[in-house]
């Protein structure tokens, strides 16, 4: 028989939160199915899921976070699935919000945190820049693009599980993927809590501004390429025009920079034609069976 919501929690070394979390989550979702998915832990993270009860899935070495989304949705029996960090920054007592917002007709409800919640000011500002950046491009309002606890129909969200990367930014594509197949997104506000234990968020410059980067273009190449290419494309069409009308007139002659310029700008275009068909073809199959569905 399948039960109606499954709980995926991804966990590497979280013996220590999931001491607390276990038990509060057993008693408040008796019938839910709750599963964590450990991934490569060397702590007693497994021995603490069987005295809870609770079902626990192995992967044999550290796979990332999206690997281990991806493991826990394949194994859920719910027909909704509810995604949260095993390291107690969730309040469980949102997971039923989440659900009740999900059985009002929405295929996805992120838990929307507020920005005082977030760790730290570069956080805040990088997700902010994200709502922004995805809000333009979608036309809908999308309140927090990265987080990771959420709520969603398991027949949706597996069709897309093989556009989710087994590392980080799950949350970018799942939400992205479903705005553009056309499956309404909603949002549920909530505060972030203090992470348990001694694993704590650090931002490396680096590395972070790398994964922002990342992430901007997953936004662009996952809903719309043609509308993130086109005004790059343009803009240095424009900066190579501008730069001609300088160079002719002071020096009478076309530079190199200024042949750069425009073949920056035609090749951008050429990727976000490729990148727009690319990208249709991710979608085709489900906006298919969306129709006949209509029908």
């Amino acid at each position: 028989m399948t039960c109606e919501t499954s709980i995926v929690l991804p966990a590497k070394n979280e013996a220590e939160s999931l001491t607390k979390l276990l038990p509060v989550l057993r008693n408040k979702f008796p019938e839910a199915e709750i599963i964590v998915v450990d991934d490569g832990s060397s702590d007693s993270t497994v021995d603490i899921c069987q005295q809870n009860q609770v079902k626990v899935i192995s992967h044999v070495y550290s796979m990332g976070n999206g690997a281990a989304i991806k493991t826990g949705a394949r194994n859920a029996e719910g027909n909704i699935l509810v995604f949260m960090d095993a390291d107690g920054q969730h309040d469980p007592k949102d997971i039923q919000r989440l659900i009740d917002k999900v059985n009002d007709g929405y295929d996805m409800v992120v838990g929307a945190r507020q920005l005082d919640t977030h760790a730290s000011l570069t956080r805040r500002f990088g997700n902010t820049f994200y709502n922004r950046l995805a809000s333009w491009m979608t036309g809908f309002p999308v309140e927090d693009l990265t987080s990771g606890f959420r709520a969603a129909r398991a027949r949706h969200f597996r069709k897309f599980l093989y556009l989710l990367p087994n590392k980080f930014s799950y949350p970018t594509t799942s939400t992205m993927a479903f705005f553009r197949s056309g499956l309404p997104v909603g949002y549920v506000p909530i505060k972030a809590l203090n992470r348990t234990g001694e694993r704590k968020s650090h931002i490396r410059l680096f590395h972070d501004g790398f994964r922002f980067l990342i992430i901007i273009l997953k936004i662009g190449a996952l809903f719309s390429p043609m509308r993130f290419f086109l005004p790059i494309s343009a803009t240095l069409f424009f900066t190579g025009l501008g730069y001609y009308g300088y160079t002719y007139i002071s020096s009478g002659r076309l530079t190199n920079m200024t042949a750069v310029l425009f073949l920056s700008a035609l090749f951008t275009f050429l990727i976000g034609i490729l990148s727009e068909q690319v990208s249709a073809l991710h979608y085709k199959d489900i906006q298919e069976t969306r129709r006949r569905t209509n029908r």
